[in-house]
């Protein structure tokens, strides 16, 4: 399978791996696409999984709906189970990063029987994240959202001198060169950062529907080097889940885990995995 559909949109995945291995869903972040798990992908591959990586909501080219309402979380979950029913799959594992560790903290809250097991990759779980931005520094390591929920502005500044300023945010987080140009040649696409910013400037709406309680087996591997993310949430998260859980600290990592350390979050994530194969 290299697309899916979900209405009129049709999203590009990656469907990799040994066809009849256990399920691996890896959900991508801002602004990745699913080659963020290029590297990680073989690890799992090479231990009998299949992997189905999607270009999420308007990564794909042509699942690029207007509008920030489009983008809420609610519309992204919904996209997940799209491609678990086009697999023909009542469940799946989920991992995700960034974004697509959020989409994962929803869709296993929301439809638990849809997720054997969660692995959050640096991204903590959203009422973790919202206790953190009072009682830590992390409001002022998120401080760029604000940025990022303008109209325009940012599309302007990010894009300025052929994405320099992305280019330096990317870089000042350790990511590889090669991620780096590739992710930035993405979102100099027509319509592709607006796009890709919507799923910001829908967080406002993220408020009515929250998250809750997760009681599916979780893994959350957190690096701590990361600049976006800090320790805060990351120890309040097990507060969150009411199932088995287990934080792994990747000590001196940043925030790009799959580019930056994909055996070792392969290798995690494999062994959660078998925790609960079907």
């Amino acid at each position: 399978m290299d697309s899916f559909s979900r209405g009129d949109l049709v999203f590009d995945v990656r469907d990799s791996g040994p066809a009849d291995g256990e399920p691996v869903v890896l959900l991508h972040g801002f602004p990745q696409d699913a080659g963020a798990f290029d590297r990680m992908a073989p690890v799992l591959h090479s231990a009998g999984l299949r992997t189905l990586a999607p270009d999420q909501r308007g990564y794909s080219p042509r699942a690029r709906p207007a509008g920030r309402s489009a983008y809420a979380l609610r519309e992204v979950v919904d996209d997940v189970l799209a491609l678990l029913d086009a697999a023909g799959l009542s469940s799946a594992h989920v991992v995700g990063h960034d974004w697509g560790g959020i989409a994962g903290w929803a869709l296993a809250a929301w439809h638990p029987w849809r997720v054997r097991t969660l692995t959050a990759l640096s991204v903590p779980h959203p009422a973790a994240m919202g206790q953190a931005m009072v009682h830590s520094d992390q409001a002022l390591r998120s401080s760029y959202i604000g940025l990022f929920q303008l109209p325009r502005v940012p599309e302007g500044v990010l894009l300025a001198g052929g994405g320099t300023v992305l280019r330096r945010m990317l870089t000042s987080g350790g990511l590889p060169a090669d991620r780096v140009e590739e992710y930035v040649d993405r979102m100099r696409q027509p319509g592709a950062l607006t796009a890709a910013l919507n799923w910001y400037r829908a967080m406002p709406a993220a408020g009515r529907t929250p998250v809750g309680t997760v009681r599916v087996p979780t893994l959350h591997v957190w690096g701590d080097g990361d600049a976006f993310l800090g320790r805060a949430a990351t120890e309040a998260t097990a507060r969150f889940v009411d199932a088995p859980y287990a934080l792994e600290v990747l000590e001196g990592v940043n925030h790009w885990i799959p580019e930056l350390a994909a055996e070792r979050t392969g290798e995690l994530v494999t062994a959660h995995v078998r925790t609960r194969s079907s």
